[in-house]
């Protein structure tokens, strides 16, 4: 197998950690990026993209959505109909995909996050699904974390708001957590500590559960304790509930509006 990556950046460097780390050879991956200085030991790093007869069986565009345009005509040469074409670039749809790339044997779009580094990613997936295509886009999956193909392109917007965004907002919360320790006498540093070491525990215990997150935290909760006072506050008006929400529809709909931009763009 060899893969070409186009921008090698946060996310299309994640990705790349994330599939040595789950024992894919380096010498199978290309990357072309302009600015990066360096990739692993055993990359090919290209400043270009590389002529119109090389080959590849997989193509990653992992350039920012508003750079689509200048990528396209170069990358569109290489991705032919044994190529399989996936795309980290959110808020571009499949339909604008097919219009760059028209000659690609198959095109996903691929929403991850930082995570797939160390192989802890959920992962939502949408686009073409032929057969034997889907185990190849699985087994490139499996090493980034959990993947899920998705019932409609629709909820690609909502994926990237809960999953690609979605670990800002948790970093916020934890934030506001050693804020909060803090402001009750805790020395800023110590309180980072044991917020970041407490969300760390709580994720692991729920990731292992067989109960949902709502559930642990009722039992967590003994009815008069200090938790439940706590719960109490966040449970008011749904308060919390209501904030995640207004927060994932800001992004989600943030990712309709850079979609409609791509496809004016041509």
């Amino acid at each position: 197998m060899k893969i070409l990556i186009i921008g090698c950046g946060n996310m299309g460097g994640a990705m790349l950690a994330g599939w040595l780390r789950g024992g894919f050879a380096p010498d199978i991956f290309t990357v072309v990026d302009p600015i990066v200085p360096h990739v692993p030991a055993g990359v090919k790093l290209l400043r270009e993209v590389p002529p119109s007869g090389a080959i590849f069986d997989v193509i990653l565009l992992g350039v920012k959505p508003q750079q689509l345009g200048d990528a396209a005509d170069a990358v569109a040469a290489l991705a032919g109909p044994e190529t399989e074409l996936l795309s980290i670039l959110a808020g571009v749809d499949l339909a604008t995909l097919h219009r760059r790339f028209p000659e690609a044997g198959g095109i996903v779009r691929v929403m991850p996050n930082l995570a797939a580094a160390l192989g802890k990613s959920p992962i939502g997936l949408f686009g073409d699904r032929k057969s034997g295509r889907d185990a190849l886009i699985e087994e490139l999956m499996a090493p980034l974390g959990h993947a899920e193909w998705l019932a409609g392109e629709s909820l690609m917007d909502a994926v990237t708001a809960l999953s690609g965004s979605g670990p800002a907002f948790v970093y916020r919360v934890i934030d506001a957590l050693a804020a909060g320790g803090a402001e009750l006498g805790l020395p800023r540093e110590q309180a980072d500590r044991l917020a970041l070491a407490m969300v760390e525990g709580a994720a692991m215990l729920a990731a292992q559960a067989r109960v949902s997150p709502g559930e642990l935290a009722r039992r967590v909760a003994s009815p008069g304790g200090t938790t439940q006072r706590g719960l109490d506050v966040l449970d008011a008006d749904q308060a919390l509930g209501k904030l995640m929400e207004t927060t994932l529809r800001a992004a989600r709909d943030r990712g309709a509006e850079m979609a409609a931009e791509a496809r004016n763009s041509g």
